[in-house]
């Protein structure tokens, strides 16, 4: 069982990273090491909102498979 968690881990984790990178795909090099764009609030549509709201639900399951993870191998 804590084979397939590692495994969905791995992956998840993987996802969880593009999706950050493709979100500071405005900022140029100085987003990927937390530079500041000057914006204060840009409004998200269409792709960025969906690959927003898909960044949150990877960090819930990277987490929550995290806790699993843990708690298996105990």
């Amino acid at each position: 069982m804590i084979k397939y968690i590692d495994i969905a881990l791995i992956i998840t984790s993987i996802a969880l990273i593009v999706s950050v990178i493709l979100q500071s795909k405005g900022a140029g090099l100085g987003g990927l090491a937390g530079g500041d764009t000057g914006g204060v609030f840009t409004a998200r549509r269409g792709v960025e909102k969906t690959l927003f709201r898909a960044t949150i639900v990877l960090s819930v399951i990277f987490f929550s498979l995290a806790i699993a993870a843990v708690l298996v191998s105990r």
